[in-house]
């Protein structure tokens, strides 16, 4: 029989379920990156501390060791039980990982529990409309938990999984008996903040119990199928398709070496398997294929403002299914095309300019930025204000204090450069690739800002100036870049020419490289890494200085993406 379907499991590729069980190929297993050794050692440590302090608040807390004493534990009405083994549904083929069980109630003699998980993610998010129940490590029933206004449940991809696993544990604790009859579930987030959700309305659509027994359904039948090919043998019930988790899936190799001889439709980016299968049911089984259909008719399909008089198409058919049709269709012409391509007339391809101009890039650890960097491009010279590389950084102190330290440091640097510019009737912009990042390190910089430090409303000052002197390069591209797939710093000052000097330049591994860097006192290889990280963040600096020019240069030589077909 095969094994019991895990959590993480309900919502990955059926490929790779499969394969789990028994591949048809010898696997060849990649080395685990160590951006990815690093997530994974990062969150269980986050796990294990949260844990801990659970230990320390409840006294009344439970630890089982088997799934006989959990289930022994439930049964005389344990009111925490932290790290239990809940019992595997074998008769569903499904089993359950959470990191604590919390007593919600009562039923006759039979007690019964909520799931709770431990994240290292954000759960929720700013929602001025929405509000959501909120708990904390102290008082971690759901009946001492009150609503927070102003925030809602984020609609990411990582939220929704842990929404999955909170429907998967429930759907096993009815499989136990003693499961909430208000299928709550709590998500313990990476500031050990507590999130009640109730998995059994319709609240959440995404993750809700509908949902999930929907891609849990999907997933047995590949499990039964599967021990029918072991015993049985020929064809292996399941084939490969473009999922998210193929950028670190052990079968990765094998899977992408198929989808690429064969052009696979589901390698256009970011689709997913039911947009993927509705293609493939309407003849488009490869990138060239939906690169040939008009996205304007799509466009047309999905505003229902189709023409009587036209014959019914495939874009008709599928731009009422697939949300943003047209843009898989772009992706796909990027990739046939072999290139970028234009999605603005050539002479609306480019950037702001100054005098002087002024890259900035930070990087952060724990949501705490300990560099500031920017170069200087001198345009027009002027008298005090010098070209290159500059950087603000502290290698040891990693506090809130030290962030608005360093960022003081840099904010009048950079305001000295800009008033020198204003005074020399000289324009002046500064850039960054994603002001999101830049912008949130700099609002938390100033929440208690340094006497001589800036405040609230001088960042305020600085963003609002006109003509713009902050300017987000990534904004500038997605209005008029079409890539096949991201649009991110790395891949599109990559087509523009530039070259980090580092062989794997990325955030996550900056992170690797500060942990060797931030030693006291530093040796020899925690020098050496602080250095990777200076060069790291001029080359991010110079990459956006690159992506510029590029826009006001080479782009415009691009094909536009409505002109190839």
């Amino acid at each position: 029989m095969a094994k019991p379907l895990r959590s993480d499991e309900v919502l990955a590729c059926l490929h790779r379920v499969a394969l789990n069980r028994g591949a048809p190929f010898e696997v060849i297993p990649a080395p685990v990156s160590v951006e990815l050794e690093r997530r994974r050692r990062v969150a269980i440590e986050h796990r294990e501390s949260t844990l801990d302090q659970l230990r320390m608040l409840h006294s009344d807390h439970v630890v089982p060791t088997s799934t006989d004493e959990t289930t022994e534990m439930m049964r005389s009405g344990a009111p925490l039980l932290i790290a239990p083994r809940l019992a595997p549904d074998r008769s569903a083929l499904r089993r359950a990982n959470v990191h604590a069980l919390v007593r919600v109630g009562r039923v006759d003699d039979r007690f019964s529990y909520a799931p709770i998980l431990v994240k290292n993610n954000e759960v929720v998010e700013v929602a001025a409309t929405r509000r959501i129940l909120e708990g904390s490590l102290a008082e971690i029933s759901p009946h001492e938990a009150t609503f927070t206004d102003g925030v809602g449940v984020r609609s990411t991809l990582t939220v929704r999984r842990n929404g999955i696993a909170l429907a998967h544990a429930t759907r096993v604790l009815e499989s136990m008996g003693f499961a909430d009859h208000a299928a709550r579930g709590a998500i313990i987030d990476r500031q050990r903040r507590v999130w009640w959700l109730e998995v059994g309305t319709s609240d959440h659509y995404r993750f809700n119990l509908t949902a999930y027994d929907g891609l849990y359904a999907q997933r047995v039948d590949v499990l039964r199928a599967h021990d029918v090919w072991l015993n049985e043998g020929g064809r292996f019930p399941t084939s490969p398709y473009w999922h998210r988790e193929c950028l670190d899936c052990p079968f990765a190799p094998q899977c992408e070496d198929e989808l690429a001889r064969r052009d696979d439709v589901s390698l256009v980016r970011f689709t997913n398997l039911d947009q993927q299968v509705l293609l493939q049911e309407h003849g488009i089984h490869t990138r060239d294929q939906l690169a040939c259909l008009d996205p304007a008719r799509a466009r047309r399909a999905r505003a229902k403002t189709l023409i009587v008089d036209e014959s019914f198409t495939r874009e008709d058919a599928l731009g009422r299914s697939i949300d943003k049709l047209d843009d898989l269709i772009y992706r796909a012409r990027a990739h046939v095309h072999g290139s970028s391509l234009r999605i603005s007339p050539a002479d609306q391809i480019g950037c702001p300019t100054a005098d002087i101009e002024v890259d900035i890039d930070m990087e952060s650890y724990d949501d705490v930025t300990y560099l500031w960097g920017a170069f200087v491009t001198v345009n027009q010279m002027m008298d005090g204000v010098d070209g290159g590389y500059r950087s603000f950084v502290d290698w040891n102190d990693l506090s809130p204090e030290s962030e608005t330290r360093i960022f003081a440091d840099m904010w009048s640097w950079l305001s000295e450069v800009r008033e020198r510019c204003h005074a020399q009737g000289r324009s002046f912009a500064a850039y960054c690739f994603w002001a999101q990042a830049e912008d949130g390190a700099m609002n938390r910089a100033v929440l208690a800002p340094l006497s001589n430090g800036p405040t609230r409303e001088d960042l305020e000052q600085f963003r609002r100036a006109m003509p713009s002197e902050w300017i987000d390069l990534h904004e500038q591209a997605k209005r008029q870049i079409q890539t096949e797939g991201p649009l991110g710093l790395k891949q599109l000052a990559t087509a523009a020419g530039f070259r980090w000097r580092d062989e794997h330049p990325s955030g996550e591994a900056s992170m690797l490289w500060y942990e060797v860097a931030s030693v006291d006192p530093p040796d020899a290889t925690a020098t050496s890494s602080r250095q990777r990280l200076l060069a790291y963040n001029e080359d991010d600096c110079r990459a956006t200085k690159a992506l510029r020019d590029w826009l006001n240069g080479p782009a415009r030589l691009l094909a536009h993406r409505d002109d190839l077909f």
